[in-house]
This record gives structure tokens, C-alpha cells and sequence, in this order.
């Protein structure tokens, strides 16, 4: 009886752990537990992620990340293509309201992370265009962690100068009207 009881107790100890595992893999939205950014790369918050889940932890209202995230834009060499605050150089600029794949977290995570022809071949397509139509180089692997990323998105975010309504990407078609 008593090696009956072991066997059930790792049978137990085993299903819990693998729930836990399983509840752990979850990496972005809905009731998953919280994500350290810090201590994942962006390539894999990406593999982990489904489609559309990321999204930014941080505001553009945050004085303290935005300022982290301009020191990042320069420090990876962001602001080489992009120019010093986004505005654009040899590279499109990031603070205007042209999108080039979509303006939302999640794709300009993706974006950054895979670089545009990884994004193209994972059913991605082109909705804007600038004169600066280079492709962008996956950074996901030069990029620390993605806590790194996000800050960078809310400098971007705070320095936008485009239209309110596109900051964060097209915004959703008006409803349609009821019928009578």
C-alpha cells in the first residue's frame, strides 16, 4: 500500500509540474503570469508570442523610460539609420504617421526583432511607404533583452509628430451604422 501511495504522489508531483510548465510558456496576454523583459531576448519573446499579444508594458508618459529609451535608440545604433530621434536619416523616420507594416506594439516588435524580409516570408505585407524603402535588418539578436526594445518604442512613441489618430497605427474603421 504505501509504495501505491509513492507511485500516486509522483504521478501528482508530475502533472502539477507540467502544468506549471505548461501555465509558464505562456509568455504575453491574457491571464499569463507576468513577463521579466529583462531576462528574455526579443527572438525568443517573439517565438512564444502568438501573433498580435505583444504589447508594450511601458507609456510614452514615462519620463524616466523615455529617457532610457533614447539612450538605447543611440547606443544600438538605432539613430545611425534612423537619425538621433527617430526622425529619419539614410532610413525612414520612426516618428511620423506612416507605418510601413502597421504601427501597433506587436508588429513593430516583430519587425525590429525579425527585420523586414523575415516578417515578409511570415505573411507580412507592405500598407505604407516612405521615400527610404531599404529593408530593415533583424536586430533581435543585437538587442540585450526585450525590456531594451519596449523602452526604445515609448521614446519613438513620445517623439511622435504625425497625425493623433495613426500613433499607434491605423486606426479602427468607423463603425457601421445600424440598420432601422
Amino acid at each position: 500500500m504505501l509504495r501505491r501511495v509513492s507511485a500516486v504522489s509522483v504521478i501528482a508531483s508530475i502533472a502539477v509540474l507540467a502544468a506549471v510548465g505548461t501555465f509558464g510558456r505562456v509568455w504575453a496576454g491574457g491571464d499569463a503570469a507576468p513577463v521579466d523583459y529583462t531576462k528574455i531576448s526579443p527572438v525568443d519573446l517573439v517565438k512564444n508570442t502568438p501573433k498580435g499579444k505583444l504589447v508594450n508594458p511601458y507609456k510614452d508618459t514615462q519620463a524616466d523610460i523615455v529617457a532610457q529609451g533614447g539612450k538605447l535608440l543611440a547606443s544600438y545604433s538605432c539613430s545611425g539609420c534612423h537619425g538621433g530621434t527617430g526622425g529619419g536619416g539614410m532610413c525612414p523616420p520612426l516618428t511620423n504617421d506612416t507605418w510601413v507594416y502597421g504601427g501597433d506594439d506587436d508588429t513593430l516588435f516583430r519587425l525590429v526583432t525579425l527585420g523586414s524580409d523575415e516578417l515578409q516570408k511570415q505573411g507580412y505585407t507592405r500598407i505604407g511607404h516612405e521615400n527610404v524603402v531599404g529593408p530593415m535588418p533583424p536586430f533581435g539578436g543585437i538587442i540585450k533583452n526585450a525590456d531594451d526594445l519596449w523602452k526604445i518604442f515609448a521614446f519613438v512613441r513620445a517623439n511622435y509628430h504625425g497625425d493623433p489618430a495613426y500613433k499607434f497605427g491605423a486606426p479602427p474603421p468607423p463603425p457601421e451604422p445600424a440598420n432601422p
